[in-house]
């Protein structure tokens, strides 16, 4: 798996983005999260990329000043009501771990997670015990995560030993008491 296909997977996750609606109040731009209704200010975006929805499809830009955004060459004024959509940041200590597991690791971690209704957007908590072992050459421990679909909450237990070998071990719990485990064991 190289850069490009991890690329592909976080792109594909459920609740990725935030979407919602723009409107022009008292000449400032407004967005309107479609899912809490809460407003924030478009200028706190500014040199972000965003997605507008227009001609029944999702188009990639980049939200230049207020109201303008640059898509290739060409600058689209947004309009009252516009529909957007905003990438949602990952948890900075997981989105650590999840650079520092190798690939394989990393593509049954996000798949099972993934099959379990839960997506990496979904995390709300991450304790990235690997991060502080970044000078040793034998790392064993354990990292935490939490995730939160708004349906169910998932734990995950991640063990990791690298030493001779690599072995990664994910235990999922979830609060219906269902449980999985997975284990890449790498020579």
């Amino acid at each position: 798996m190289n850069r490009q296909q991890r690329i592909h997977l976080y792109e594909i996750q459920n609740r990725a983005y935030t979407e919602g609606t723009v409107e022009q109040i008292n000449n400032q731009w407004i967005f309107f999260d479609g899912e809490t209704e809460e407003a924030s200010m478009l200028d706190d975006l500014l040199q972000q990329e965003i997605e507008i929805f227009r001609f029944n499809r999702w188009k990639k830009g980049l939200l230049i000043e207020t109201g303008k955004i640059l898509i290739g060459n060409e600058h689209i004024m947004l309009r009252d009501h516009d529909v957007i959509r905003i990438r949602k940041q990952l948890i900075y200590s997981l989105e650590r771990l999840l650079e520092g597991i190798n690939d394989d690791a990393f593509f049954q971690f996000v798949t099972t997670l993934n099959s379990m209704n839960f997506s990496i957007f979904d995390c709300i908590y991450c304790y990235n015990h690997l991060s502080f072992l970044t000078d040793e050459h034998r790392k064993d421990g354990v990292n935490f995560m939490v995730f939160d679909n708004q349906d169910e909450i998932c734990n995950v237990q991640h063990h990791f030993y690298y030493y001779e070998k690599k072995n990664d071990r994910f235990e999922f719990t979830i609060n219906t008491g269902k449980r999985l485990i997975i284990e890449k064991l790498i020579s």
